[in-house]
Protein backbone atom coordinates (compact mmCIF):
# COMPACT_ATOMS: atom_id res chain seq x y z
CA UNK A 1 0.00 0.00 0.00
CA UNK A 2 1.42 3.45 -0.90
CA UNK A 3 2.51 5.54 2.09
CA UNK A 4 -0.09 8.21 1.47
CA UNK A 5 -2.82 5.61 2.09
CA UNK A 6 -1.74 4.97 5.70
CA UNK A 7 -3.86 7.91 6.83
CA UNK A 8 -6.85 6.38 5.04
CA UNK A 9 -6.24 3.14 6.94
CA UNK A 10 -6.10 5.04 10.23
CA UNK A 11 -9.39 6.69 9.33
CA UNK A 12 -11.02 3.31 8.73
CA UNK A 13 -9.70 1.92 12.04
CA UNK A 14 -11.12 4.88 13.92
CA UNK A 15 -14.59 4.38 12.43
CA UNK A 16 -14.48 0.60 12.93
CA UNK A 17 -13.51 0.96 16.59
CA UNK A 18 -16.00 3.73 17.35
CA UNK A 19 -18.81 2.19 15.27
CA UNK A 20 -19.70 5.75 14.34
CA UNK A 21 -18.56 8.27 11.74
CA UNK A 22 -19.60 11.09 14.05
CA UNK A 23 -17.54 9.94 17.03
CA UNK A 24 -14.57 8.96 14.86
CA UNK A 25 -14.61 12.34 13.10
CA UNK A 26 -14.60 14.10 16.47
CA UNK A 27 -11.69 11.99 17.65
CA UNK A 28 -9.67 12.63 14.50
CA UNK A 29 -10.57 16.31 14.30
CA UNK A 30 -12.06 16.16 10.78
CA UNK A 31 -15.51 16.65 9.37
CA UNK A 32 -17.86 13.68 9.11
CA UNK A 33 -18.25 14.12 5.37
CA UNK A 34 -14.46 14.21 4.81
CA UNK A 35 -14.05 11.06 6.89
CA UNK A 36 -16.78 9.26 4.96
CA UNK A 37 -15.15 10.24 1.68
CA UNK A 38 -11.74 8.97 2.88
CA UNK A 39 -13.09 5.56 3.90
CA UNK A 40 -15.06 5.18 0.69
CA UNK A 41 -11.93 5.99 -1.36
CA UNK A 42 -10.04 3.27 0.56
CA UNK A 43 -12.77 0.73 -0.18
CA UNK A 44 -12.64 1.61 -3.85
CA UNK A 45 -8.90 1.14 -4.03
CA UNK A 46 -9.12 -2.23 -2.28
CA UNK A 47 -12.15 -3.32 -4.25
CA UNK A 48 -13.82 -4.43 -0.98
CA UNK A 49 -16.54 -3.05 1.22
CA UNK A 50 -15.08 -2.60 4.70
CA UNK A 51 -18.06 -1.10 6.51
CA UNK A 52 -21.78 -1.76 6.54
CA UNK A 53 -23.62 1.51 6.91
CA UNK A 54 -27.21 1.99 8.04
CA UNK A 55 -29.03 5.10 9.14
CA UNK A 56 -28.45 4.13 12.79
CA UNK A 57 -25.16 2.23 12.92
CA UNK A 58 -21.84 1.40 11.29
CA UNK A 59 -20.24 -2.05 11.54
CA UNK A 60 -17.25 -3.75 9.88
CA UNK A 61 -17.94 -6.26 7.15
CA UNK A 62 -16.09 -9.59 7.22
CA UNK A 63 -13.22 -8.01 5.30
CA UNK A 64 -13.35 -4.95 7.52
CA UNK A 65 -13.27 -7.09 10.68
CA UNK A 66 -10.27 -9.01 9.36
CA UNK A 67 -8.46 -5.77 8.61
CA UNK A 68 -9.37 -4.39 12.03
CA UNK A 69 -8.10 -7.47 13.87
CA UNK A 70 -4.90 -7.91 11.87
CA UNK A 71 -3.77 -4.34 11.26
CA UNK A 72 -5.29 -2.63 14.32
CA UNK A 73 -2.94 -4.24 16.89
CA UNK A 74 0.09 -3.47 14.74
CA UNK A 75 -0.89 0.19 14.55
CA UNK A 76 -1.34 0.22 18.32
CA UNK A 77 2.15 -1.25 18.73
CA UNK A 78 3.61 1.48 16.56
CA UNK A 79 1.75 4.15 18.52
CA UNK A 80 2.98 2.63 21.80
CA UNK A 81 6.59 2.62 20.59
CA UNK A 82 6.36 6.25 19.52
CA UNK A 83 4.91 7.15 22.93
CA UNK A 84 7.77 5.26 24.60
CA UNK A 85 10.30 7.22 22.57
CA UNK A 86 8.64 10.46 23.65
CA UNK A 87 8.85 9.34 27.28
CA UNK A 88 12.53 8.50 26.79
CA UNK A 89 13.17 11.98 25.45
CA UNK A 90 11.62 13.52 28.56
CA UNK A 91 13.38 11.11 30.93
CA UNK A 92 16.21 12.74 32.90
CA UNK A 93 19.52 11.35 31.70
CA UNK A 94 23.14 12.40 31.49
CA UNK A 95 25.62 13.97 33.92
CA UNK A 96 25.09 17.18 35.87
CA UNK A 97 28.39 18.66 37.13
CA UNK A 98 28.20 20.82 40.26
CA UNK A 99 30.90 22.96 41.83
CA UNK A 100 30.32 23.68 45.50
CA UNK A 101 31.85 24.01 48.94
CA UNK A 102 32.15 21.00 51.22
CA UNK A 103 29.69 22.53 53.69
CA UNK A 104 26.98 22.96 51.04
CA UNK A 105 27.69 19.52 49.59
CA UNK A 106 27.32 17.77 52.95
CA UNK A 107 24.44 19.74 54.46
CA UNK A 108 22.25 20.50 51.45
CA UNK A 109 23.22 18.82 48.18
CA UNK A 110 23.78 15.23 49.19
CA UNK A 111 20.82 14.90 51.60
CA UNK A 112 18.50 15.92 48.75
CA UNK A 113 20.28 14.24 45.84
CA UNK A 114 20.47 10.96 47.74
CA UNK A 115 16.69 10.81 47.55
CA UNK A 116 16.54 11.90 43.91
CA UNK A 117 19.08 9.59 42.25
CA UNK A 118 17.29 6.27 42.97
CA UNK A 119 14.26 7.61 41.09
CA UNK A 120 16.28 8.30 37.92
CA UNK A 121 18.87 5.57 37.21
CA UNK A 122 20.03 7.28 34.01
CA UNK A 123 20.86 10.50 35.86
CA UNK A 124 24.43 11.07 37.08
CA UNK A 125 25.71 13.85 39.34
CA UNK A 126 29.34 14.90 39.74
CA UNK A 127 30.07 17.03 42.83
CA UNK A 128 33.36 18.94 42.83
CA UNK A 129 34.33 20.66 46.09
CA UNK A 130 36.07 23.96 45.36
CA UNK A 131 36.35 27.22 47.30
CA UNK A 132 37.68 28.97 44.24
CA UNK A 133 34.36 30.46 43.07
CA UNK A 134 34.87 28.83 39.68
CA UNK A 135 33.66 30.24 36.38
CA UNK A 136 31.09 27.53 35.69
CA UNK A 137 30.83 28.33 31.98
CA UNK A 138 34.57 28.27 31.32
CA UNK A 139 35.08 25.14 33.43
CA UNK A 140 32.03 23.38 31.99
CA UNK A 141 30.00 23.01 35.16
CA UNK A 142 26.23 22.87 34.89
CA UNK A 143 25.54 24.30 38.36
CA UNK A 144 27.48 26.36 40.89
CA UNK A 145 26.75 26.87 44.59
CA UNK A 146 27.42 30.13 46.41
CA UNK A 147 25.99 32.42 49.06
CA UNK A 148 23.25 34.57 47.55
CA UNK A 149 25.32 37.77 47.45
CA UNK A 150 28.09 36.04 45.46
CA UNK A 151 25.96 35.09 42.44
CA UNK A 152 26.59 37.09 39.27
CA UNK A 153 23.65 39.12 37.98
CA UNK A 154 23.58 37.38 34.59
CA UNK A 155 22.96 33.97 36.16
CA UNK A 156 19.71 32.29 37.12
CA UNK A 157 19.83 31.85 40.90
CA UNK A 158 17.68 29.45 42.94
CA UNK A 159 17.72 29.53 46.73
CA UNK A 160 18.55 26.17 48.32
CA UNK A 161 18.80 27.24 51.96
CA UNK A 162 17.66 29.88 54.46
CA UNK A 163 19.72 32.92 55.37
CA UNK A 164 22.76 31.82 57.34
CA UNK A 165 24.93 33.27 60.10
CA UNK A 166 28.67 32.84 60.41
CA UNK A 167 30.06 32.44 63.91
CA UNK A 168 33.37 32.78 65.70
CA UNK A 169 34.11 29.79 67.92
CA UNK A 170 36.90 28.50 70.10
CA UNK A 171 37.51 25.43 72.21
CA UNK A 172 37.43 25.71 76.01
CA UNK A 173 41.06 24.55 76.03
CA UNK A 174 42.06 27.52 73.84
CA UNK A 175 39.92 30.09 75.63
CA UNK A 176 41.23 28.97 79.01
CA UNK A 177 44.72 29.93 77.83
CA UNK A 178 43.73 33.09 75.92
CA UNK A 179 41.19 35.64 77.14
CA UNK A 180 38.22 35.77 74.74
CA UNK A 181 38.36 38.73 72.34
CA UNK A 182 35.74 41.43 72.81
CA UNK A 183 36.30 43.58 69.72
CA UNK A 184 37.34 42.90 66.11
CA UNK A 185 40.71 44.53 66.88
CA UNK A 186 41.31 41.96 69.63
CA UNK A 187 41.25 39.20 66.98
CA UNK A 188 44.56 40.47 65.60
CA UNK A 189 46.36 39.23 68.70
CA UNK A 190 44.72 35.78 68.59
CA UNK A 191 45.70 32.57 66.89
CA UNK A 192 42.98 32.35 64.22
CA UNK A 193 42.42 29.47 61.83
CA UNK A 194 42.40 30.92 58.32
CA UNK A 195 40.78 29.87 55.05
CA UNK A 196 42.72 29.92 51.79
CA UNK A 197 40.75 31.03 48.71
CA UNK A 198 42.51 29.71 45.59
CA UNK A 199 41.13 32.13 43.00
CA UNK A 200 41.79 35.19 45.14
CA UNK A 201 45.28 34.01 45.96
CA UNK A 202 44.98 35.00 49.60
CA UNK A 203 43.32 34.35 52.93
CA UNK A 204 39.65 35.03 53.55
CA UNK A 205 39.08 38.20 55.58
CA UNK A 206 36.49 37.66 58.30
CA UNK A 207 33.42 39.70 57.39
CA UNK A 208 31.92 40.85 60.68
CA UNK A 209 28.76 42.87 61.27
CA UNK A 210 27.29 44.60 64.31
CA UNK A 211 24.14 46.58 63.62
CA UNK A 212 25.03 48.82 60.68
CA UNK A 213 28.78 48.48 61.21
CA UNK A 214 30.59 46.13 58.84
CA UNK A 215 34.26 45.23 59.09
CA UNK A 216 36.66 42.95 57.27
CA UNK A 217 39.33 41.66 59.60
CA UNK A 218 42.44 40.05 58.13
CA UNK A 219 43.27 37.60 60.89
CA UNK A 220 46.34 35.39 61.10
CA UNK A 221 47.36 32.20 62.84
CA UNK A 222 49.34 28.99 62.74
CA UNK A 223 46.77 26.90 60.86
CA UNK A 224 45.47 27.55 57.33
CA UNK A 225 42.94 25.27 55.64
CA UNK A 226 41.01 25.17 52.39
CA UNK A 227 37.78 23.71 53.82
CA UNK A 228 35.52 24.40 56.79
CA UNK A 229 35.56 20.87 58.18
CA UNK A 230 39.34 21.01 58.66
CA UNK A 231 38.90 24.41 60.33
CA UNK A 232 36.21 22.95 62.58
CA UNK A 233 38.46 20.06 63.64
CA UNK A 234 41.30 22.47 64.33
CA UNK A 235 39.08 24.64 66.51
CA UNK A 236 37.79 21.64 68.48
CA UNK A 237 41.38 20.56 69.12
CA UNK A 238 42.26 24.01 70.48
CA UNK A 239 44.38 25.23 67.56
CA UNK A 240 42.71 28.64 67.57
CA UNK A 241 39.55 30.58 66.83
CA UNK A 242 37.58 29.70 63.71
CA UNK A 243 34.95 31.54 61.65
CA UNK A 244 32.37 28.96 60.56
CA UNK A 245 28.74 28.57 59.54
CA UNK A 246 26.72 28.71 62.76
CA UNK A 247 24.78 25.61 61.68
CA UNK A 248 28.02 23.63 61.48
CA UNK A 249 29.34 24.81 64.83
CA UNK A 250 26.15 24.67 66.90
CA UNK A 251 26.13 20.92 67.73
CA UNK A 252 29.69 21.23 69.05
CA UNK A 253 28.82 24.31 71.12
CA UNK A 254 25.83 22.49 72.60
CA UNK A 255 28.07 19.51 73.38
CA UNK A 256 30.60 21.76 75.13
CA UNK A 257 33.41 21.19 72.64
CA UNK A 258 33.28 24.82 71.43
CA UNK A 259 32.12 28.20 72.73
CA UNK A 260 30.65 31.20 70.93
CA UNK A 261 32.99 34.20 70.76
CA UNK A 262 31.88 37.81 70.10
CA UNK A 263 28.28 36.81 69.33
CA UNK A 264 27.27 40.44 68.79
CA UNK A 265 29.48 40.51 65.68
CA UNK A 266 28.07 37.42 63.95
CA UNK A 267 27.02 38.41 60.39
CA UNK A 268 24.02 37.05 58.50
CA UNK A 269 24.38 36.29 54.78
CA UNK A 270 21.83 35.49 52.05
CA UNK A 271 21.38 31.72 52.06
CA UNK A 272 23.01 29.23 49.77
CA UNK A 273 21.92 29.44 46.12
CA UNK A 274 22.53 27.31 43.08
CA UNK A 275 23.09 29.19 39.84
CA UNK A 276 23.42 28.42 36.15
CA UNK A 277 23.61 30.39 32.86
CA UNK A 278 20.37 31.95 31.68
CA UNK A 279 21.28 31.72 28.01
CA UNK A 280 21.83 27.96 27.91
CA UNK A 281 19.10 25.55 26.84
CA UNK A 282 18.24 23.54 29.91
CA UNK A 283 18.00 19.77 29.85
CA UNK A 284 15.38 17.72 31.61
CA UNK A 285 18.15 16.39 33.88
CA UNK A 286 19.14 19.91 34.95
CA UNK A 287 15.52 20.85 35.65
CA UNK A 288 15.00 17.78 37.83
CA UNK A 289 18.16 18.49 39.88
CA UNK A 290 17.26 22.16 40.32
CA UNK A 291 13.79 21.29 41.60
CA UNK A 292 15.18 18.68 43.98
CA UNK A 293 17.58 21.24 45.48
CA UNK A 294 15.14 24.17 45.64
CA UNK A 295 14.61 25.53 49.16
CA UNK A 296 11.06 25.07 50.45
CA UNK A 297 10.57 26.76 53.84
Amino acid sequence: MPRENINDLLAFLAVARERSFTRAAGKLGVSQSALSHTVRALEERLGLRLLTRTTRSVAPTEAGERLLQSVGPRIEEIEAEIAALQELRDKPAGTIRITTTDFAADTVLWPRLSKLLPEYPDLKVEIVVDYGLSDIVAERFDIGVRWGDQVAKDMIAVRIGPDARLAIVGAPSYLDRHPAPRTPQDLLSHNCITLRLPTRGGLYAWELRKGKRELQVRVDGQLTCNGVYQMLNGAIDGAGLAFLPEELARPHVEAGRLRWVMEDWFPTFPGLHIFYPSRRQHSRALSVVVEALRYRP
